[in-house]
């Protein structure tokens, strides 16, 4: 009998011990499985959804990036669209709250071949330093697009921006176009951060008004209102009567092929 009872015990503890090498096996297995995000998981500022590859493509194509370009995305996620920024050889960069999202997209530029040129930073997206940016994109929503949109406006004129369906309240985009093949989410839309030509200007021998809603320029010259106004970055189009004016703004200057104005004191 006591031989049977030390048989019995001995089969326990073989027992144990495999379910407890079987669920140290799985503990291992759970650590070791790569972090995989799911559409619709929370985050801090807004859920996570992945862009489709045609509104990347779009988004990009509206914004005119070329290899010259740096590119930040804010609220980067897998980082889709940086990495394809920089396959199109532009310097790309993904702001991002959430560090497993940030080592993901790491570990899918290293695999896409653009880790030197699409890199990744886990931080909050309304404190990102953008003064480098020339193009800046977004997948987010209406209240956190405005809520950005005074730090957006203050980016050097000519800056681009695009984003994924959503727009900047009543900043109106400067295009708008809907990928194909897409099924959700296929709108992009584009802006271009306009020059600041708010105020009064001499040119010539008279003086040139000018009010400012966004990109769109109203006013007049001496007391003939301008018409058609226009600000693309720096780049200003106006008509005075049947003259159109073109030019550039600086911070107190507009030059044209045969005019120029300054900004009064």
């Amino acid at each position: 009998m006591r031989g049977l009872k030390q048989v019995a015990r001995g089969l326990v503890l073989v027992l144990c011990s495999l379910a407890a090498a079987s669920v140290s096996a799985q503990s291992v297995a759970d650590i070791q499985k790569p972090f995989e995000p799911v559409s619709g998981q929370p985050g801090k500022d807004v859920v996570w959804v992945p862009t489709p590859q045609p509104t990347v493509d779009k988004m990009l194509e509206l914004a005119r990036v070329t290899p010259k370009d740096f590119v930040i995305d804010l609220g980067a996620g897998n980082g889709i669209t940086v990495i394809h920024a920089a396959k199109m050889g532009a310097t790309a960069l993904g702001v991002e709250f959430n560090p497993d999202m940030v080592a993901l997209a790491r570990r899918l530029a290293k695999d896409a071949g653009v880790s030197d040129t699409a890199t990744f930073v886990q931080g909050d997206l309304f404190e990102a330093d953008l003064s480098k940016a020339t193009v800046i994109t977004l997948f987010l929503l209406p209240d956190i697009n405005l809520q950005l949109r005074p730090k957006l406006l203050d980016l050097k004129p000519g800056t681009r921006i695009a984003s994924n369906t959503f727009d900047m309240g009543d900043w109106e985009p400067d295009a708008k176009e809907v990928a194909s093949p897409c099924t959700s989410y296929c709108t992009a839309l584009s802006w271009v951060v306009p020059a600041k030509a708010a105020g009064t200007w001499q040119l010539g021998k008279q003086t040139l008004t000018l009010t400012q809603q966004y990109q769109v320029i109203s006013g007049a010259l001496g007391s003939t209102p301008i018409t058609g106004g226009k600000l693309t970055g720096e780049d200003i189009t106006f008509t005075v009567g049947s003259q159109v004016y073109t030019g550039r703004v600086t911070a107190d200057t507009m030059t044209g092929p045969d005019w120029s104005a300054t900004r009064s004191k």
